[in-house]
């Protein structure tokens, strides 16, 4: 949202708190929804007026927008909350089970998504931050000795993006848990 004239440049805080509420009515929307999402629901959520939804959020794909880089924000720094609480190939697989229930959430939004991925506003953001987030988790476990030290952050990524890939809505019962578990298993030394 562009600063007014002569201000400081950062929103007035009535305007971030509405930001924030509409940001955390949208998740939660979305995380209740079966499939597309009435924007008057997140306004009314959030306590505001349609006209301040749009204010912040001019179309439904920039909603969604922010609703993912939120999330995906919190998946990606949950790995170094993680890596703080547990042995690092405790963590992974903590982390990989968040990734998880992030990349089954926004099955619901692909529709929506589809055009910010095409666009390239949200893939290489997506990568950079599993990436990353991997990387640490994969760090701390070659310190510890636990996790190998010869694999690729980026090689992890594609793996995992496999696995979400291929499972889904159409899961078999367990299926993803014994593949996200097959993985943790090959990322481990051997001891």
């Amino acid at each position: 949202m562009p600063a007014a004239p002569g201000s400081t440049g950062r929103p007035r805080s009535d305007a971030q708190r509405n930001r924030e509420k509409l940001l955390t009515a949208a998740r939660e929307t979305i995380a209740a929804a079966d499939g597309p999402i009435a924007l008057e629901a997140v306004a009314r959520r959030a306590g505001v007026g349609i006209g301040t939804l749009y204010r912040h959020f001019p179309s439904r794909e920039e909603l969604i927008e922010a609703v993912y880089a939120a999330e995906l924000d919190d998946l990606a720094t949950s790995a170094t909350t993680l890596l703080a609480e547990l042995p690092p190939e405790l963590a992974l697989r903590q982390w990989m089970n968040r990734y998880a229930a992030f990349s089954t959430t926004k099955r619901g939004m692909l529709d929506t998504l589809r055009s910010s991925i095409a666009a390239g506003r949200i893939a290489p953001r997506t990568r950079e931050l599993i990436t990353a987030a991997f990387a640490a988790i994969l760090e701390a476990g070659a310190r510890a000795g636990t996790l190998r030290d010869d694999i690729h952050p980026d090689d992890a990524t594609m793996m995992l993006h496999g696995i979400f890939l291929t499972t889904g809505t159409g899961d078999v019962p367990g299926q993803t848990d014994r593949l996200l578990d097959l993985m943790a298993d090959a990322l481990a030394t051997r001891r």
